[in-house]
């Protein structure tokens, strides 16, 4: 897919690009993000040259990641937000999962739930989405709060879901469908009866 761009009232998001390497590696020297992500740890400037430079381009060009950087109108970086599965998408699944990260100095500003809202509207419509899926590791509590306010919905706990550090552990689920935002999709979903 050609890389796209997106905007909202405080945000542009935008493909990483080489002179972004900078900014990408000073963010993900936060314990934070190397605690929760899949980031390598330590986080060298080697791993963000190549984030910019290799995997975020490959990404679009392949269908299998599309990943934006998320920065202030200004130009500084706020975090990074991509869609992750996309092969899903050009399956009868129509379904990809939303993976992100904030920089710590721009957390609480509600950047990431904006910018989720973007992603997850371009999702649904230019890219025909019928699902999108949120997993994080359980006790993550930002990155759940953040979902929540996109209006995910959490469907429980999976064991041993996510391989992080070469330890299974259990994630927190929960789903985004375009009914939850008032849409309709190309498949209809029947929801089970309520007990």
């Amino acid at each position: 897919m050609e890389p796209v761009t997106l905007t909202t009232d405080r945000l542009l998001l935008r493909p990483l690009e080489p002179r972004d390497a900078a900014a990408v590696h000073a963010a993900c020297q936060d314990p934070d993000i190397q605690r929760w992500t899949t980031v390598p740890s330590p986080y060298e400037r080697q791993h963000a040259e190549d984030f910019v430079r290799t995997i975020t381009p490959a990404g679009w060009r392949d269908d299998t990641l599309y990943n934006f950087g998320v920065f202030t109108h200004a130009g500084t970086l706020v975090g990074s937000m991509g869609l992750v599965r996309v092969d899903q998408l050009h399956t009868a699944e129509r379904q990809a999962e939303l993976g992100y990260w904030t920089a710590r100095e721009q957390r609480g500003r509600g950047y990431t739930v904006e910018a989720a809202r973007a992603v997850a509207d371009w999702a649904f419509g230019a890219l025909g989405a019928e699902r999108l899926e949120w997993f994080a590791g359980v006790g993550n509590e930002p990155s759940r709060a953040v979902a929540l306010r996109v209006g995910f919905v959490m469907e429980g706990v999976q064991r041993a879901r996510i391989v992080h550090r070469g330890r299974r552990v259990d994630a927190w689920a929960a789903s985004l469908l375009p009914s939850d935002w008032g849409r309709h999709s190309a498949t209809p979903y029947t929801p089970a009866p309520r007990a």
